[in-house]
């Protein structure tokens, strides 16, 4: 009993044996006698499910030995059949996981089983259809989960095995192993492998290079080029193709996420092999670069020595940078999928931005800023399209606006902040805003803009550090180097609006000084023309995508981008032909799109969708569910275009306007003469036509910027001979033709010339040539299409454009009243409608469509309504019209278009006449009907009722004051808003002037009209005063002298109305233009130079805008300076080409009318300050009019001055000594030529001797009879002392100021520093110009010249000044100073001939046909159209409002000295009469701000 008790004791103690491989077949086999196939399927089969049911920790490892041994036998590893080989691997990984952590192999062993396994087994993987894919999928299951790989790692040189691995993985994941079917791997196949991958670099200390740049070529999948270059079979993941580039990336590549899941898994170990990856690059790179140089600088010591500062030189080769391209993409990449390996790289990249080596300071620079700002290899996402045609136009609240990219490999995308993480890193980047090199900076400039379009990467930035970026880029846009300017500007242009509103547009608008914004604008007018492309094109297109925003009444908006139009548009005043053409093409491309709106004309309702859009319609697409007008939505954006101009754009947009009249008849011609060319085939007049034909083209040319390829374009045009081009012109031109019809001509006009061009052998430049001329002729503003939406936006005033509407009414009615045939009738309806009575008022835009009725009815009378009922409606505006301008229009529809129009004439005198009172009803409208009464039907009043209205001008009005002023009498200032009173009076100012501008009889018209030229120069000289009492309103005397000036300039159009304007009076007439009052000023400027333009004014009155030098309005001065030469260049361009016979020298043969001007202007003196403040009028004639082809002309008019007497004054007796009005001739004549020569020297221009003489206005100069007297007075020295220095300081100081601060082109000096310019100021050489001997003496005796010399002496020098001026370079020919006879004809005007050159009084010159073609802006040059339609034109610059100035304010003139002011009654401030004083010194007259 005990033993068997003991015995079950010690049983239950024994440990229990554990369970063991139950399996038990052979696996091996002797050499000629293996298992069968089926066989050994079966056991491998049986062994294998054995030991995946048994656990790592269950089981008795002995028991594996054999079947471990037998495993590794080469017959089943190498075995032929993929059964076979499968299964065995499963039955080895098992091994290896029941048998860890302790393999039951050997080194060899190992690498045997890894071999198989790599090399066969994970390549299957490709082919998820293979019958033994179960298995495969097991084998990399246990190796990543168990991790049996990592004995990798334990086996000696297992680099290529570990290679491999990486190889086959990325290969299967990515679709392009070899087997590789195309279909997909499955997702747990690629989280095995992204695990075993994992577990490898893990595990291993020391990764194989090759294993680097395996990783490193997954994150270049994100590269569209380099996937497009590796393709692969599985069509998923290969790069699409061009056709399909809008397609975009739902999701990255598995093979991308595969490497970036090791490189965030493995952060410290990667960045490590990340870091010398990088180094090993540079290295090579260097390495190959140093070879390079090398061999260079070899070949450089066998040719000789060569001076080299190129940075370039010792930098990488070609190849070496294209490594160097693909590492930094590739940094690019890694830091959007995994930052943290880059932590050893930044700083690397760091040093980069500080080398020496151009290529890789670049290279890090656009590789930094691509890093902050997310962008990965495949480069930033496409920037969004500002499209000024689309409509609707994008608005800020529009979420399409915010959509982000749907391309993962594009969408910007940081991890982390980069400032953040690598604060020294980033503030170095932003240093390199001052980097020397252009291309540098260029490239940080396009850096910094994505920085701040992408926020950083989506990360964001402080509020602070976006305004530094942004003030950045503003310094980038004002770069001195031409290619930084350019990228600045391209990078504003990659903005969304959005972003440029909130962002760019947060330091302000266009108009804010220092704003991006602002700076963006200025570029319009820079040096260099791509900078101005790029700027006008971006402004433009910004403005076009706001255009929505501004017509929603968005006043953000219109504070921040409506001033864009404006800047553009004052680019005209240049007058830089590539400018011009630029100006063009953004103004219809741009601005005014041709295609807006992209809508069908009245589109019908669409129940079924989107319709196809229609080709021939401007854009050509339909909007659903809507009834849209294209017409009034283009309307619409024309007015908004004009409503926020200034002043000076506007008259920009309106002169575009009517160019297109000018050149549409130029154009016209030309289309002719092509047709009589007959492509070179001509029966009759061929000399003719061609002759004709060079003349247009010339013109045509000549508005181009490459004139000798316009020449070439425009006779290879004429030569193609195409008649439908020809008629395609003419629709563009045709006042009949809808916008719908010019659109569609441009179209097909631009298409058949690309056709003509690629199948003829005319040049590419062709469209180039043609475009900007047709858009030139094309009628696309003032078509008539727009009409009716302008008509209905006037008496509507729908967004607050009723104004504009008006303004652009009247020029159409002005300027093209034939697109108003099919509305005329229209019009008189609703004039007829709104026509008013003594109780009812009208319309307040009545007077606009009154004088789009009258412009029509000149040219198209019988086409305005007969019937009873408008003729009274007419003749109610006549007599209660408000404002009276809508009774003056009313007058002339009635005397241009009605039957019985001497009747009406008559009745309607009467009725203002009976019963009228100052006040009374209608009484401003009645005088305004008188007015266009006197001057459109003086035969029709009696002389009694004649009597009677003067009776009402003269007496009632005019001599009347009924609100006596209290103020001083010389109180003198403008108001914005005109008194009843005042307007009263220029009516009644108006009915004298018309009075005898109708008067028929030129015998007795000077008797006629010296009355009222008396009051009109009253006016002029008494500065607006006519009152005997000195009581007039303060703010009645502008205007009233700005009006008399005005209609002096209306009576001078007329020659024999002219003729009765003495030179006196008209000397007062000029000083008009030193008005106290900038308003005065400006507004008589205007109509001065708006008549020159249309050769309706005498070549005297091109004297008044040169005494503009002392103007201190800067817009102004800069206006008449833009003109003036605009007008020279005119005279020049046609003296040059023969094109005009007479007036050829109109602008030089002024000078001596401006020194007989400023001879009696009120301010002269003869003290040397006063002479030398002068000179100011001289200097600023010369900077506008002189050039080194016309100086010497100029300069001997100021020497012929010094021949002649006075006229202007009293003549005085021949033999009388000269007066003091000789004297003030003789010393500006002094005064021209010293400022003509120092002129002439900081030009570096030389005076030639003129063969001929010059006659000046007899009304002007008188000759000097006596020989004696002349000689003396061409001997004798005028100019105090000091006057030549002075000159030369004033000329030196207006130079540089004039030149932008850029300093002419120095002299060479005549002698030392000291002594040289104390021999330039010496009195003996002030009117007269050395010749090279004279100045080798001064050289010679500089010294002696600081002393200061006696007087004696000095007096002895200028007693033999003339005998210098003979011997001296510029010496005159056949001079005589005998008087010539008076009676002599002084309007010949010809210079190298015999016969002596005249000046015109009266001419105003004859000028070809088509004029202003080189920039000025009143491009009017029709002829005189009769009373009417010149009262039409003049009307809408009657009204000058400005702000409310006053006089009393002194003047300091330039050299520092107090001027005193002038009264309006002509007395100093002492209240002494300037007549009475010994010198009127005292009596300034020249502008005064106020």
């Amino acid at each position: 009993m005990p033993s068997r008790t003991a015995a079950a004791v010690t049983e239950m103690e024994e440990p229990q044996p554990m369970p063991g491989l139950q399996f038990n077949e052979p696996l091996s086999w002797r050499a000629g006698k293996p298992i069968p196939v089926a066989d050994l399927l079966r056991r491998l089969s049986a062994l294998s499910k054995e030991m995946q049911e048994m656990d790592q920790e269950e089981n008795e490892r002995g028991s594996f030995t054999k079947v471990a041994k037998e495993l590794v036998n080469p017959n089943l590893l190498a075995h032929k059949d993929k059964g076979v080989r499968a299964l065995t691997a499963a039955c080895l990984v098992d091994i290896l996981r029941l048998c860890a952590p302790d393999a039951p192999y050997i080194g060899q062993q190992l690498r045997d089983i890894f071999n198989m396994i790599i090399g066969q087994i994970l390549p299957a993987l490709s082919d998820p259809s293979n019958a033994y894919n179960q298995q495969h999928l097991y084998v990399l299951c246990s190796l990543a989960q168990v991790k049996s790989i990592v004995l990798l790692a334990d086996i000696p040189s297992a680099e290529t095995l570990i290679k491999n691995v990486f190889a086959i993985c990325f290969d299967l994941i990515s679709g392009s192993a070899k087997a590789s079917p195309g279909e997909e791997l499955q997702k747990n196949a690629e989280i095995n492998m992204t695990q075993l991958l994992v577990c490898l670099v893990d595990e291993s200390q020391n990764l194989p290079p090759e294993v680097v740049d395996i990783i490193v070529a997954q994150f270049l999948r994100a590269d569209p080029k380099a996937l497009s270059r590796a393709g692969g079979k599985n069509k998923k993941n290969s790069m699409i193709d061009e056709k399909q580039s809008t397609l975009v990336l739902r999701q990255l590549p598995p093979a991308y996420n595969m490497a970036k899941y090791i490189c965030n898994a493995c952060p410290e170990k990667m960045a490590r092999h990340f870091s010398q990856y990088f180094n090993d690059v540079v290295v090579d790179a260097s390495q190959a670069s140093n070879k390079n140089t090398a061999s260079t600088n070899k070949k450089r010591h066998s040719d000789g020595p060569e001076d080299s500062d190129d940075e370039d030189a010792g930098g990488p080769t070609e190849h070496g940078l294209n490594e160097l391209r693909k590492v930094h993409g590739l940094l690019r990449e890694l830091w959007r999928a995994c930052p943290a390996v880059l932590q050893n790289v930044i700083p690397q990249l760091e040093a980069e931005l500080s080398a020496e080596n151009v290529d890789l300071r670049l290279l890090a620079t656009e590789t930094l800023g691509d890093i902050i700002s997310g962008i990965g290899a495949a480069g930033p996402p496409p920037a969004p399209t500002l499209d000024p045609a689309a409509y609707p136009s994008n608005a800020l609240s529009n979420p399409l606006e915010n959509t982000v990219s749907l391309n993962l490999l594009t969408k910007p995308s940081s991890p982390q902040s980069f400032p953040s993480a690598y604060p020294q890193a980033y503030s170095n980047y932003l240093s390199r805003r001052h980097d020397k090199l252009p291309l540098i900076r260029a490239t940080w400039t396009t850096g910094v803009g994505r920085i701040l379009t992408t926020s950083a990467g989506g990360v964001g930035l402080s509020q602070q550090e976006e305004d530094r970026l942004i003030a950045d880029l503003g310094h980038m846009l004002g770069d001195a180097d031409e290619k930084v300017r350019v990228a600045a500007v391209k990078v504003v242009a990659s903005f969304s609006f959005r972003d440029i509103v909130y962002k760019l547009g947060r330091p302000g608008g266009v108009t804010a000084n220092g704003s991006l914004l602002a700076v963006l604008a200025d570029r319009v007018r820079d040096r260099k023309h791509s900078v101005r492309d790029e700027a006008m094109t971006v402004l433009a297109r910004v403005w076009g995508v706001a255009v929505g925003e501004i017509s929603a009444g968005n006043e953000e908006i219109v504070a921040l981008l409506g001033g864009i139009p404006s800047k553009i548009l004052d680019t005209y005043y240049t007058n830089d032909i590539e400018i011009m053409v630029l100006l063009d093409r953004v103004f219809f491309e741009q601005l005014l799109p041709l295609s807006y709106p992209p809508v069908k004309a009245k589109s019908s309702k669409i129940t079924n969708g989107n319709s196809q859009g229609a080709k021939d319609s401007p854009g050509g697409i339909d909007r659903p569910g809507e009834a849209i007008d294209p017409d009034k939505i283009r309307t619409e954006r024309i007015l908004l275009l004009a409503k926020d101009l200034d002043e000076r754009a506007k008259k920009v947009f309106y002169a575009i306007q009517s160019r297109q009249l000018m050149l549409s008849k130029v154009m016209s011609a030309y289309l002719a003469r092509c047709e009589d060319y007959n492509g070179g085939v001509m029966d009759d007049n061929e000399s003719l036509i061609k002759e004709h034909l060079t003349r247009l083209i010339k013109t045509f040319a000549s508005l181009l910027p490459n004139p000798q390829q316009a020449t070439s374009d425009l006779w290879k045009f004429a030569k193609m001979h195409d008649r439908r081009s020809y008629q395609l012109i003419r629709f563009c031109m045709a006042p009949e033709s809808d916008y719908r019809t010019v659109f569609k001509a441009i179209k097909e006009f631009m298409k058949r010339i690309v056709d003509a061009s690629s199948s003829t052998t005319a040049s590419n430049n062709l469209l180039d040539t043609l475009t900007p001329l047709l858009y030139r002729v094309s009628l696309v503003v003032y078509n008539k299409s727009h009409v009716p939406a302008i008509m209905e936006y006037s008496r509507t005033d729908e967004k607050s454009l009723a104004s504009t509407a008006h303004e652009v009414l009247r020029e159409i009615s002005s300027r093209t009243p034939e697109v108003l045939k099919a509305h005329v009738q229209e019009i008189c309806k609703t004039l007829q409608e709104e026509a008013p009575s003594a109780k009812k008022p009208n319309d307040a835009g009545a007077v606009d469509n009154l004088k789009a009725c009258a412009s029509f009815a000149s040219k198209y009378p019988k086409e305005i309504p007969q019937d009873r009922k408008f003729v009274q409606a007419l003749s109610n505006f006549a007599l209660y019209g408000s404002p009276p301008e809508a009774a003056k229009y009313a007058v002339s529809v009635i005397w241009a278009a009605t039957g019985k129009k001497e009747a009406l004439a008559r009745d309607l005198a009467q009725k203002c006449i009976n019963g009228f009172k100052f006040g009374g009803e209608g009484f401003l409208s009645r005088l305004a009907t008188l007015s266009q009464l006197m001057l459109l039907a003086p035969n029709e009043m009696d002389e009694q009722s004649s009597d009677e209205i003067l009776d009402i001008a003269i007496k009632q009005i005019l001599l009347q004051v009924r609100e006596p002023s209290k103020k001083p009498a010389d109180e003198y200032e403008w108001s914005s808003t005109v008194a009843i009173e005042a307007q009263a009076k220029c009516w009644a100012l108006k009915i004298l002037v018309n009075r005898i501008r109708s008067h028929p009889d030129v015998e007795t018209l000077p008797d006629v009209a010296a009355p009222v030229y008396n009051l009109l120069s009253t006016l002029i000289e008494q500065h607006g005063e006519v009152s005997k009492a000195k009581d007039t309103p303060p703010t009645h005397k502008p205007r009233l002298r700005l009006l008399a000036a005005r209609q002096y300039l209306k009576l001078c159009r007329s020659k024999s109305h002219d003729a009765i304007l003495t030179p006196a009076a008209f000397n007062a007439l000029a000083l008009v233009a030193q008005d106290p009052v900038t308003p005065v000023r400006t507004g008589f400027l205007q109509r001065l130079k708006k008549y020159l333009n249309q050769q309706k004014l005498p070549q005297r009155f091109y004297t008044i805008p040169f005494l503009l030098a002392f103007e201190p309005s800067e817009e102004l001065r800069s206006d008449t300076i833009t003109w003036i030469k605009s007008r020279a260049a005119w005279f020049a361009n046609a003296r040059s080409t023969g094109s005009s016979t007479k007036a050829n020298i109109v602008m030089e043969s002024v000078f001596a009318r401006l020194l007989s001007v400023l001879s009696h202007h009120p301010d002269y003196a003869p003290e040397a300050e006063d002479l030398i403040d002068f000179s100011r009028y001289i200097i600023f004639y010369l900077q506008n009019v002189a050039t080194a082809d016309n100086l010497s002309l100029i300069y001997h008019i100021a020497q012929r001055v010094k021949q002649c007497r006075d006229a202007v004054s009293s003549p005085p007796a021949p033999d009388a000594p000269p007066t003091e009005a000789d004297d003030r001739l003789y010393h500006l004549s002094d005064l021209a030529q010293v400022t003509i020569r120092k002129f002439e020297d900081l030009h570096n221009w030389t005076i030639q001797t003129l063969p001929g003489k010059i006659r000046l206005p007899s009304s002007l100069f008188s000759e000097i009879r006596s020989h004696a007297e002349a000689q003396r007075v061409a001997e004798h020295l005028y100019l105090p002392e000091g006057v030549e220095a002075g000159v030369e300081d004033v000329l030196k100081a207006t130079l540089r100021a004039s030149r932008g601060g850029h300093h002419s082109k120095k002299r060479k000096s005549e002698g030392g520093d000291g002594e040289g310019r104390d021999v330039k100021r010496s009195r003996s050489g002030l009117p007269v110009r050395k010749g090279a001997g004279v100045k080798e003496k001064k050289k010679a005796s500089s010294k002696a010249a600081r002393t200061p010399k006696p007087k004696k002496v000095r007096e002895e020098k200028e007693e033999g000044s003339g005998e210098r001026r003979r011997s001296g370079r510029v010496k005159e020919v056949e001079k005589s100073y005998a008087e010539r006879d008076s009676e002599e004809d002084d309007e010949e005007m010809e210079v190298l001939d015999v016969e002596e050159v005249g000046m015109d009084d009266d001419a105003s010159g004859s000028e070809p046909e088509v004029e202003e073609m080189d920039g000025a802006l009143e491009v009017d040059g029709e002829e005189d159209k009769g009373h009417e339609a010149e009262e039409l034109e003049e009307e809408e610059e009657e009204e000058e409002p400005a702000p409310k100035t006053k006089m009393n304010t002194p003047k300091t003139s330039p050299r520092g000295k107090k001027k005193s002011t002038v009264s309006p009654q002509g007395k100093a401030n002492k209240a002494i009469p300037a007549h009475t004083k010994a010198k009127p010194r005292a009596t300034r007259s020249r502008a005064i701000a106020v």
